[in-house]
């Protein structure tokens, strides 16, 4: 196969990039190979140059100051969390006080459903996307227990049509119907993190909310990914992690949304800690929770400042950029991704199927790849060979060109050793 062409589209292409000097603000891993091939960022986003001086300002300052840091440090410890709030509001489209950071992503449902999953005798059900992340499967497998359910009894999982990959809008929105009289909750992932569907969550909130069913959504493939206008569509409460397409390191933070019309609710139900106490209050150290308003409310433990600092960093960028650029880039290069792949199958027999959706609407940055015939020789050829991607049981690689550091060039570099690699084996 001639890839010429498109060698000489990708690089006038990224000629033409405005966001192409970003890529050197973020390290890249060393391979054997004579490149690297950065495409899961889907799974852990790369490292931004920044971050080292950020986490270097709170070591310096742990070490002047020691535990006065709290209110002497640079940016000072006790009301660090702070500085994320704005930042991140904007990039889920939430208004003030509705975006708090802390605990890790699962923690934070978990929290979360304390306050949003309140199973009645009649309605105990949750409605979740099959073939869901498995941490989201097992939190919500655990919570229905917690309550005195069984999960084949209390969660219901919906699944494509037969022959399909991705769920129908419309399917969802049925089956929001049939069960509305017993469901306590509606949870999805916004991506989905095995095909790359991004679902409607302005449509799905709708129909919720029209059989008064509380709405919430694991974002950890969608923040930093897609446009989100949380506050606007109504979405009760939401949780993400920051370690992926938000770059702020392995296992790093997460943040939340709840919608001002609960978070400003001192009376709904909660897991406590301190630092979610009224502020003026906190260090007086007296019984009775007197929860701040606004997601604020819902932090138990004080900031964990060398986690967060990572965020920050990677949130300057991200204030600097702004979505609505790396979306128009992410749409651009995915579909030049798409491209070459589907390219490349019709060479070679049509072996790869794109199951990621192929509406722009529908979809992030992500093109999750079944293999037809092939096993995972395949994906160890292109790892080998300076990509790396990820491999899903049985026959799914799922790839992801990230406009922030992805270049057009990536993706040709890429679908040249897919080529290569379909026809060694």
């Amino acid at each position: 196969m001639n890839l010429v062409n498109y060698k000489e589209e990708a690089q006038n292409l990224d000629k033409d990039d405005d966001l192409k000097s970003y890529r050197e603000k973020f390290f890249f891993p060393t391979t054997e190979a004579d490149h690297c091939i950065y495409l899961v960022g889907n799974s852990l986003g790369l490292q931004p140059k920044n971050v080292r001086d950020f986490i270097n300002i709170e070591l310096e300052d742990w070490a002047k100051y020691g535990v006065e840091g709290h209110f002497h440090a640079r940016h000072p410890w006790y009301s660090y969390h702070e500085l994320l709030m704005e930042t991140g509001a904007e990039l889920v489209g939430a208004g003030k006080g509705e975006v708090v950071h802390m605990n890790g992503l699962t923690a934070n449902l978990h929290f979360l459903m304390v306050s949003f999953y309140r199973p009645r005798e009649f309605r105990f059900k949750i409605l979740c996307e099959g073939k869901a992340f498995p941490s989201d499967q097992y939190a919500l497998e655990s919570q229905v227990k917690f309550h005195g359910h069984e999960p084949e009894d209390a969660i219901i999982e919906l699944y494509p049509r037969e022959g399909e990959h991705t769920l129908r809008e419309e399917d969802i929105e049925l089956a929001i119907e049939e069960y509305k009289d017993e469901l306590a909750l509606v949870f999805m992932g916004g991506v989905n993190y095995y095909t790359g569907q991004l679902f409607d969550m302005k449509r799905i909130a709708a129909k919720c909310h029209e059989c008064g069913i509380t709405v919430g959504f694991d974002l950890a493939h969608a923040a930093g990914n897609v446009p989100l206008n949380l506050h606007e569509w109504g979405v009760d409460f939401a949780a993400w992690c920051t370690y992926k397409y938000l770059n702020s390191g392995p296992g790093s933070i997460s943040g939340i949304f709840i919608h001002e019309k609960h978070s400003k609710s001192p009376e709904l139900p909660r897991f406590a800690g301190w630092w979610g106490h009224n502020k003026k209050e906190r260090f007086k150290m007296e019984p009775g929770f007197d929860p701040i308003p606004g997601a604020e409310g819902w932090q138990l433990s004080n900031a964990p400042v060398l986690a967060m600092a990572p965020h920050l960093a990677s949130l300057e960028i991200f204030k600097e950029v702004g979505m609505a650029k790396l979306r128009a880039k992410s749409l651009k290069l995915t579909a030049f991704l798409e491209k070459l792949v589907k390219a490349v199958s019709a060479e070679n027999g049509a072996k790869l199927e794109i199951i990621t959706p192929s509406e722009p609407e529908n979809r992030g940055c992500q093109l999750s790849l079944l293999t037809h015939g092939y096993g995972k020789e395949l994906f160890d050829y292109l790892q080998t060979n300076g990509v790396f991607a990820d491999w899903r049981e049985p026959n799914v690689i799922r790839i992801a060109a990230v406009p922030l550091y992805n270049s057009y060039m990536d993706c040709y570099h890429f679908a040249n050793l897919l080529n290569e690699a379909l026809k060694k084996y």
